[in-house]
């Protein structure tokens, strides 16, 4: 069986023995939209519980447009001129576009540059959001969950607010896209940590796919509304990381229609847990850094068996990365268990802890293995993780150990395909 796993920009072969009991999950396919600068100028001028945008602001407004970072494949290229076109009325330095980062480094001119462009680079006021930086944030308030609201300055004084991003399950608040522009991405550090502390994750409606009743998800919506944002741009994306639909108007009426939309095409039901699952990250940019690969390793870990072993591809390109705290909290644990405990037992929340929490949760219930190009043995095994140098060896490997009829089961699109097990669903 010859496969090509989602990995890095270029894929990675995958060859697997014709004997093997293997089950392939992948999403239903849509193709990409025939004409996406068509249809999204149709979104924007027919949108969703809203007047189009162009009637939304004035002249004299100031506008805020929030895009997602470099390790997003949101299609900023596309997005954010087709907001600008429908705004000719707008002078440009009337106009500021917000790099909604989170926790997340900041990203150079030339990530900037692919991202967006040259000519809109040059020509508009770029403000990266630093969360750790109070004097760049305001204060709105407490969340009903308790949480201190913090949210960038320059965002929260736009008199217009347009948010874009792209729509796809994820591991812990139910969907992207959103609200999660602002929460996380404009939010300070404490209101993320708020959102992301040990409890919120380890709430078992903070999981794929679920919206109504996930803290997470609804914390997100709840800041991002109390920000007055005017309008939603938001995209599906196909493996291939072209546009399927597009969903555009009333922040919460537009994002429910397209999480309705990425429901459907990427839930897919198994009968029963697997011996070995072999997942990805989805490839470039989402398998940058092992931080980001926890979504990789819980989507697998929804059909992986207590005791079966978990296989990841990740190129790794960015390391653990060696920003933030989640490569200094993984290298500090001696085993999954301490790891799990130092972030359940720890007196208050610290950035990239929910990453450290959900890959021990993984870990606890299964062996995982990893294969990259960027990260050598020593630097995986610090990490906590069993390297890989080889899949096809390693599944014959766990064939050994697990039986020659081992059922193994293959995401090569890693969490764009959420599996779950029928039993499990209808039981919970």
């Amino acid at each position: 069986m010859h496969l090509t796993l989602d990995y890095g920009r270029t894929g990675l072969p995958l060859t697997l023995p014709d004997d093997a009991n293997v089950t392939v999950l992948h999403p239903a396919f849509v193709p990409a939209l025939p004409d996406p600068s068509a249809a999204l100028r149709d979104a924007l001028r027919s949108p969703i519980d809203s007047v189009p945008l162009r009637e939304w602001v004035a002249a004299d407004d100031t506008v805020a447009i929030v895009f997602s970072d470099i390790t997003r494949p949101t299609p900023n290229r596309l997005l954010i001129p087709a907001i600008l076109a429908e705004l000719p009325h707008v002078p440009p330095e009337n106009v500021v576009l917000c790099n909604a980062l989170g926790t997340h480094r900041f990203n150079t001119r030339a990530e900037l540059i692919e991202m967006l462009g040259e000519s809109i680079v040059d020509g508009y006021r770029i403000e990266q959001n630093d969360c750790f930086d109070p004097s760049t944030q305001v204060h709105l308030g407490t969340s009903s969950h308790g949480h201190a609201i913090w949210i960038n300055r320059a965002y929260v004084e736009a008199s217009v607010k347009i948010l874009t991003g792209f729509i796809e399950p994820h591991y812990f608040a139910g969907f992207s896209g959103g609200g999660k522009a602002v929460m996380p991405g404009m939010a300070g550090q404490m209101t993320v940590l708020g959102n992301h502390d040990a409890g919120m994750i380890a709430n078992p409606r903070a999981t794929w796919g679920v919206a109504g009743g996930n803290p997470i998800f609804e914390e997100a919506r709840e800041v991002a509304l109390s920000t007055g944002p005017a309008f939603l741009l938001n995209v599906t994306l196909n493996r291939d990381k072209q546009i399927t639909g597009v969903f555009a108007g009333d922040m919460v009426a537009a994002h429910d229609a397209g999480i309705a939309f990425v429901r459907e095409k990427t839930m897919v039901p198994v009968d029963d847990v697997f011996d070995v699952v072999i997942t990805t990250n989805s490839g470039y940019p989402l398998d940058q850094n092992l931080y980001q690969c926890g979504k990789g390793m819980s989507a697998a870990e929804q059909i992986v068996r207590p005791g079966g072993a978990v296989i990841v591809a990740a190129e790794c390109s960015d390391g653990l990365p060696d920003h933030g705290l989640f490569g200094q909290m993984v290298k500090a644990a001696r085993t999954p268990q301490e790891l799990f405990d130092s972030v359940m037992g720890a007196s208050e929340p610290r950035q990239d802890q929910w990453a450290a929490q959900i890959q021990a949760r993984v870990q606890l219930k299964a062996d995982v293995y990893l294969y990259s190009d960027y990260l050598d043995d020593a630097e995986t095994s610090a990490a906590l993780l069993i390297p890989c140098h080889d899949i096809a060896a390693t599944v014959e490997a766990l064939r050994d150990r697990f039986g020659r009829d081992a059922r193994i089961c293959v995401l090569p699109e890693g969490p764009q395909t959420v599996p779950y097990v029928r039993a499990a669903v209808a039981a919970g």
